[in-house]
């Protein structure tokens, strides 16, 4: 499979954002199959831009928003990426299931994923997915979205990508999918064919705080109770901040980790962002779920932990094209937004960790998401768990 990046600053003015675009693309030769993948910022006009690309393309254009971009030229604020995939011998298929709500996500993420895997000749080797549900208070939780893809689609299929962003107002967010601009919904690509998928996740939290309490009640991503207390009783006892609701910028650079038991006996660990305190119930909720049984610590994040983990994630994929012989020509990246706010005003320490490293002949385009989907390899079978991630630094190879 090959593929190229697409860029253009330019977003108010879409005939000429397209033009720069497909100019790009000319001495790109499309194969029988191929896959647009657009990210840019929340103010540009998807549903106006794709009857242009249209007029071009005839295969399909997914994506969403995102509060920043990373590419071979480092971080962007603002513009328009198109990461192209096309091959002879993979297949693509790619829709969006639409107006979810709690009561209704599952059914149609069923069907969204059954009509696309039927237009497929094999069993899909990946699923790319970006989704807009992410306020866990009104909306359904990462955690949700990514075990009813995975029940759809089945635990040995894959699943990358995350949740879309904005400039942290949280109401701008947007899923596309050839044409169509939605916040409630979830965007699927399932890729079929001989690839071979290598992953790497990274949670930079290596330091902890001496803060560790078993979840003795919770409610998915709700925790009410840490050992023989309320979860806000715990949080007082350590000196940590409580004097608001609405917390999530207070623990940022504070995520909380945890060890996430599996059904099969093995575990995963995770980090969760803390968003809201109930001062009522003495609750908190997290932007991921947060199992009862788990022991629950926190993380301290500096700038150096996250350019630091940034370039552990890079040594791990690059070795991962090295024992492949440099097959895999794709890289697609995702982090979280709370480590863009963990670099302050230096943004480009992410992207240095890869900028002069990168092969030539590798495409490598990525975002800043509100939270990661990424497989994750359990601690003591070694198998591989779609999951849900927060303050992660996720890469697949392809």
């Amino acid at each position: 499979m090959d593929s190229i990046v697409l860029y253009t600053e330019e977003i108010d003015d879409l005939r000429e954002a397209a033009a720069e675009l497909l100019v790009q693309t000319w001495e790109f030769p499309l194969k029988k199959h191929s896959l647009a993948i657009l990210f840019t910022e929340e103010d540009t006009d998807f549903e106006g831009l794709y009857p242009i690309l249209a007029e071009h393309w005839d295969f399909p254009v997914v994506g969403c928003t995102t509060m920043g971009m990373l590419g071979r030229q480092g971080y962007c604020a603002i513009g328009i990426f198109v990461l192209l995939l096309t091959a002879d011998d993979c297949f693509f298929a790619a829709g969006m299931a639409r107006d979810l709500a709690p009561d209704n996500y599952r059914a149609k993420i069923a069907q969204t994923y059954r009509s696309l895997r039927e237009t497929l000749p094999s069993e899909p080797k990946l699923i790319l997915s970006y989704g807009g549900m992410f306020r866990a208070e009104e909306h359904v939780s990462g955690d949700d979205m990514v075990d009813a893809i995975t029940e759809a689609a089945g635990k040995n299929i894959p699943l990358f990508g995350g949740l879309a962003a904005d400039g942290f107002n949280f109401t701008g967010f947007r899923v596309f999918c050839n044409g169509e601009s939605v916040q409630n919904g979830q965007m699927m690509a399932l890729i079929a064919g001989p690839i071979d998928p290598k992953f790497v996740a990274i949670n930079s939290v290596e330091n902890r705080a001496n803060f560790s309490y078993e979840v003795t009640e919770a409610r998915h991503n709700e925790v009410l109770r840490l050992g023989s207390g309320t979860f806000l009783e715990a949080l007082e006892h350590e000196d940590m901040a409580v004097n608001k609701s609405d917390v999530l910028g207070d623990y940022l650079l504070s995520p909380f980790v945890l060890m996430m038991k599996r059904e099969d006996g093995d575990s995963v660990e995770v980090a969760r962002n803390l968003t809201t305190l109930n001062h009522t119930t003495g609750a908190g909720t997290f932007l991921g779920a947060v199992p009862e049984g788990s022991i629950l610590s926190v993380g301290l994040i500096g700038r150096t932990d996250v350019q630091q983990s940034v370039r552990q994630a890079f040594d791990r994929i690059f070795e991962e094209l090295e024992a492949s012989g440099h097959k895999h020509k794709t890289l697609l990246c995702n982090s979280c937004c709370a480590r863009f706010l963990a670099l302050a005003s230096n943004t480009k320490e992410e992207t240095d960790a890869y900028i002069n490293r990168l092969p030539d002949d590798v495409s490598l385009v990525g975002i800043y998401a509100y939270g990661e989907y990424c497989p994750e390899k359990g601690n003591k079978t070694g198998n591989s768990y779609n999951l849900f991630h927060n303050f992660t630094f996720t890469i697949v190879a392809l």
